[in-house]
């Protein structure tokens, strides 16, 4: 066990190791998803596949990661092999979500860990221009499907023939191995400094810390069961999700038993990120300060049916249920905390053609805090990206930026009053195909504490408002607009 002042050095060094990771990743990539709106995450795991430590990245893709390390755990591993995978059913999240793991090998061949990165990527093949189709039924509709195997160049010339703009895509993943290839030499440096045994003892005491603390906070709630309800809007119509969270001393159980069926359309979620959305959720009622690991999932147990929408099994489509559904998740756990919700969807817009793939997910309002006001037109909860900004995206893309604002009055009045969302209208500047896989276009985002709810969203094409889950084609000079929900307000408004 490490000294606390030693502990605090080793935890700082494997956070700048991930930071440093995600700063090769982001500078290397050439699609604007990964370069400009940081859809991408680093972490570190030790030789049993836990995750020590993460970069503050993008809270679905590190949460469900520790799964992808764990598919290639029991794998033969020798210096400089690196495995890829997207299969949800197989370590994945959805299909667009590619992640590299690289084996860490000290120089006498014992293993040390791993680093692995996970990046969105912009087009993986599939039926539509961006592989998120509103409306997929089936994991084939939505793209390349990868099981496990080794990422070296012949697999990355053969995964991304069968993708769109196959020279970003292979581009991205290359940066996705130079990401893994850096953070494998600082965890070699590491172990230089510490020696092997020393090494494995920093990673453990990083973890033991991290679920001391996380006890501890789980501790100062008051024990007891809390119920929360809300739904999903579904293709072929509403979809309950519930949840019963229950502290025991400092242990919190989630379960979400008597939730919806699987679900026909791709709102569907793998198992691991319904569990990805539960330990945002827990990171939120805890401290901050604590190490972002898996220590800090010890003390959480997360409770789910199989064949349910949050424990889908193969082959159900998944791909609004990595983005809206974890949204939801997040939102559910925290509601039933008394918190007032923020926008709950990621607002994903996917555009294209046979020349280019553009994908963006939209800020919006966050729910007000017992002591604050929502911050507005930002990343709310599962989401953690940038937006593409307006130069990059006119000048990579065929499309024009015809208004990009604050949606004022949209966040739900209160004591403290929920941010406000956005308006992001584009103009396309040739045909292409579109796909819109959104939520609160129905059912607004709710208030706590007497709080009013948040303003839901609209999605309109030349004017026209179309549903939360809609596709089709724009033809050169039609306009798409997304007005993005607001946040809920908490306390009764004044």
């Amino acid at each position: 066990m490490l000294d606390p002042i030693a502990l605090q050095v080793a935890t700082g060094a494997l956070r700048a190791a991930c930071e440093e990771m995600g700063a090769v990743l982001i500078r290397s990539a050439h699609s604007a998803n990964i370069k400009e709106r940081r859809d991408c995450s680093t972490a570190l795991f030790d030789a049993h596949g836990e995750m020590v430590m993460q970069a503050e990245h993008i809270p679905v893709h590190l949460g469900a990661m520790p799964a992808s390390v764990a598919a290639v755990l029991d794998r033969d591993h020798s210096g400089g092999v690196s495995w890829v995978l997207n299969d949800p059913y197989q370590g994945g999240t959805h299909l667009p979500d590619i992640t590299a793991v690289t084996p860490v090998l000290a120089e006498g061949g014992a293993l040390l860990g791993f680093s692995a990165s996970r990046a969105h990527h912009a087009d993986v093949g599939g039926r539509v221009p961006g592989s998120m189709p509103f409306d997929s039924r089936t994991l084939d509709e939505e793209g390349v499907v990868i099981a496990p195997r080794v990422l070296d160049d012949a697999a990355i010339d053969e995964l991304s023939s069968l993708m769109r703009q196959p020279a970003e895509r292979r581009a991205d993943l290359r940066a996705q191995l130079a990401a893994n290839r850096l953070g494998a030499r600082r965890v070699r440096e590491l172990a230089e400094r510490l020696g092997e045994d020393g090494l494995r003892d920093a990673f453990a005491s990083v973890l033991d810390y991290a679920e001391r603390r996380t006890r501890a906070c789980l501790e100062a709630l008051e024990d007891g069961t809390r119920h929360a309800v809300d739904v999903l809007e579904g293709v072929d119509g509403d979809l309950e999700l519930r949840v019963a969270a229950t502290v025991k001393g400092d242990m919190l159980v989630l379960d979400f038993r008597g939730s919806a069926a699987q679900d026909p359309g791709n709102l569907n979620c793998p198992v691991a990120v319904t569990r990805s959305a539960c330990l945002f959720a827990v990171r939120v009622l805890t401290d901050a300060d604590i190490p972002p690991s898996a220590g800090a999932h010890r003390p959480v147990e997360v409770i789910t049916e199989a064949g349910s929408l949050l424990d889908a099994a193969a082959p159900a489509a998944v791909a609004g249920g990595n983005v809206e559904t974890s949204s939801r998740v997040a939102d559910l756990v925290l509601r039933a905390f008394g918190r007032a919700c923020g926008q709950g969807t990621m607002n994903n817009v996917t555009l294209g053609n046979d020349d280019f793939s553009y994908y963006e997910t939209l800020g919006g309002g966050q729910g007000a805090c017992p002591d604050a006001d929502g911050p507005s037109a930002v990343h709310v909860a599962m989401s953690n990206t940038l937006n593409t900004p307006v130069e990059a995206l006119e000048l990579e893309f065929p499309l024009r930026v015809v208004e990009y604002s604050v949606r004022r009055g949209s966040g739900g009045a209160g004591t403290f009053h929920g941010g406000d969302g956005i308006v992001r209208e584009l103009e396309a500047l040739t045909d292409m195909s579109f796909s819109l896989i959104t939520e609160r276009r129905r059912h607004a985002p709710p208030g706590a504490e007497g709080g009013a709810d948040g303003a839901v969203g609209r999605n309109l094409v030349d004017g026209v408002e179309v549903a939360s889950k809609a596709g089709g084609t724009l033809r050169a000079g039609s306009r798409l607009r997304l007005e993005t929900p607001g946040g809920g307000g908490h306390g009764a408004p004044s």
